[in-house]
């Protein structure tokens, strides 16, 4: 177990937040194509409900998209993701008014809006700029933490982009590159994101989880979001909807290689999952 990793901090919201016990970010899809169709809200009754249920349940942050990021996906203009997210976060922030939020957005000026219309804390990009050349100059004006996700392509064609020669090796360089481009334009809070299911095959996502400690080179807090994807009903035989306990198989997995934070669809399971691995690394 990697109990020597250096405590990571981040400014969210004014507030010094210090990583020294993994966080869960619960994610509240307000789209109508999610791969996972338990995660889909559409109406204010369903969205306040899941909110209310993801604070009761103990997460840390609320990772709000309005533009299904899943293989395939259709394509979404920017207005109507944008209504999604504005209809999702009015009551969100209705039902939880001190709630730390992420929005998962690779579009700028929908971040820019979320931000400084609504308040939002984290942006949560899935391209860590390569669709959007404006999101890396808006993150360094805004001045807030940014989730930079390592993938090929777009949610359209990811699926293309799978051949790599040593994925680990080729993302620890994405992030080196991108890493680098960030903190020379004044962004210091830096999430990384190896990108799990994204433009990645089985066999690799988990060559990914099994080195994810070399991820710590960069002393950046590491988001993984296993959360029931295709490499567990692919090995397991199993639908999303039965995806729940490989989840939480692998997110430990991926807490004993060090990760910070456990994007999921099921907080409860999740929170005890923390709950459980700080008691042995605690002994």
């Amino acid at each position: 177990m990697n109990n020597r990793i250096v405590p990571i901090t981040a400014n969210i919201k004014g507030n010094l937040t210090e990583f020294s016990s993994p966080l869960v970010m619960g994610i509240l899809n307000i789209t109508p194509d999610s791969f996972y169709e338990g995660s889909r809200k559409q109406t204010e009754r369903e969205i306040a409900e899941q909110v209310r249920q993801m604070k009761n349940e103990g997460a840390d942050i609320l990772d709000v998209g309005g533009y299904s990021s899943r293989p395939s996906a259709v394509f979404v203009e920017e207005e109507e993701e944008m209504r999604r997210l504005e209809r999702g976060l009015k009551i969100l922030f209705r039902e939880m008014p001190d709630a730390v939020v992420s929005v998962d957005t690779f579009r700028s000026e929908v971040a820019r809006r979320c931000v400084e219309n609504w308040g939002v804390a984290i942006i949560n990009d899935i391209s860590a700029g390569e669709l959007d050349n404006q999101m890396f100059d808006t993150v360094a004006r805004l001045q807030v933490p940014y989730i930079a996700m390592h993938s090929r392509g777009n949610p359209q064609t990811m699926t293309e982009n799978t051949r790599y020669d040593n994925p680990v090796e080729e993302i620890l360089l994405y992030f080196a590159e991108k890493i680098n481009q960030l903190h020379q334009m004044g962004v210091n809070d830096i999430w990384i994101d190896p990108g799990i299911g994204f433009s990645k095959t089985t066999p690799q996502n988990y060559e990914i989880l099994n080195k994810l400690e070399e991820f710590h080179i960069f002393e950046s807090p590491i988001v993984i979001g296993i959360s029931r994807k295709t490499l567990i009903r692919e090995t397991l035989g199993v639908s999303a909807n039965d995806s729940l306990n490989g989840t939480t198989a692998l997110n430990m997995y991926a807490l004993t290689k060090g990760a910070h934070i456990l994007r999921v669809h099921d907080v409860k399971e999740a929170v005890e999952t923390v709950q459980l691995f700080n008691r042995i690394k605690n002994v």
